[in-house]
This record gives C-alpha cells, structure tokens and sequence, in this order.
C-alpha cells in the first residue's frame, strides 16, 4: 500500500529523510530475511548433500571390505581341497611302494642266493668231477693242478658275485676292515703296518662280511 504525505511532510526534509529511512530499513529487513531463507536452504541442501555422500563412501568401503572376505574364503576352499586331494594321491601312492617293497623283499628272501647258488653249483660240478679222478690218479703233481683250478674257479665265480677279498700284508692296520689278533715287536716294518695274516677277510660292495685277521707290527 502506497503511503501519501502531506505537503509540508513533503517539503519537511527532516520528514523526507525519515520516509527513506523507513523505506530503506523496511526493504533491508526483507533482503535480510530473503538472504536468511537462502542461506537456509543452501544449508540444508549441503547437509542433504552431505550425508548422501558419506552414505555412498560408507556402502562402498562395506562393499569393498565384503568382497576381498568373500574372495578370500573361495580362495581357501579351494587350496583345502587341493591339499586334500594331494594327501589322498601321496597316501594311495605311499600304500603302493610300501605293497612292492613288502613283495621285492619276499621275493629277495626266497630268490636272492639264484644267482650265487648257480655259480657254486658249477664249482661244485668240478669238484665231483676231481673226485672221481682222484681213484685214478698216481701222480701228485697232477692232483695239486687239478685241485689249484678249482680252488680259482671257485674264487672266480665269487668274484663275479662281488665278493672282494681284504687286502692285509703290508697294508696299514684299519680297524674298520682288520681284527688285530696278534702285535709283534719289530723294527723291519713301520709301526701298525700288517705283517702276517692269519685268516682271510671277504667284503661283498661296501659291507664286510668278515674282516682279516691279521699280526700288526708295534714298536
């Protein structure tokens, strides 16, 4: 509503500066409550927006934590059943070494002296061949021959089975592959050097079998 004033109000410019004011003062409120309404709508607006914000943030790192977890026990699952499918392979193969080693050791048990017991058998073919000559035979020397081939025979079909002998005199005293049963106070031989034996040794590979017994010289 338009206000009127009087002539003289008009021409008061006390008056006149009090109608400005008035206006002035009226119009600033207005602007003063319209920046209020927008600042409070800007507010609210950025609190909304806000919260949607971390809202969305909170759901992804959720989403985020969720998924690796989910991945991780598939991940697990399937190492079990790897590990589990790997134990029952080694058990089964495990089960079928030990079944052919329990039948290579029967079979070594019962089959193992073949080899050896036909090679003695052709040496025990000679000696009753020898026998049956020795009815027949006046001269010694013949008889000496006849026995020194079948003794190397004999020693010849071992030797191909691995028996070794142990070599002793003038060897060194090893305990290892020598029994010491006699000691002899000598100056012709170093100290611990063998100087006699008095029974053979035999070693089949890396194992003695019996170890030489021997006389070791001491000084």
């Amino acid at each position: 509503m338009k206000k009127f004033f009087s002539k003289k109000e008009m021409e008061n410019p006390f008056l006149n500066e009090n109608i400005d004011d008035g206006e002035n003062t009226q119009t600033m409120a207005e602007e003063t409550k319209e920046n209020e309404n927008t600042n409070v709508e800007n507010t609210d607006e950025s609190i909304v927006e806000e919260t949607v914000k971390e809202t969305v943030e909170e759901n992804q790192e959720n989403k985020e934590e969720q998924t690796p977890q989910v991945d991780e026990n598939a991940v697990l699952k399937s190492q079990l059943e790897e590990l589990n499918n790997n134990y029952l392979r080694l058990a089964a193969d495990f089960d079928n070494y030990r079944k052919r080693q329990a039948q290579e050791r029967e079979a070594l048990l019962k089959y193992g002296a073949e080899t050896c017991m036909k090679k003695v058998i052709e040496v025990v073919d000679n000696f009753d061949r020898a026998m049956q000559s020795v009815e027949k035979i006046d001269n010694v020397d013949k008889m000496k021959e006849t026995f020194f081939v079948l003794n190397k025979q004999l020693i010849d079909s071992l030797t191909k089975l691995g028996l070794e002998q142990i070599k002793a005199v003038g060897e060194k005293f090893d305990p290892n592959i020598h029994e010491a049963v006699m000691q002899t106070q000598t100056d012709e031989y170093e100290e611990d050097t063998i100087i006699k034996e008095l029974q053979k040794g035999y070693k089949l590979g890396d194992k003695v079998l019996r170890p030489a017994m021997v006389d070791v010289a001491v000084k």
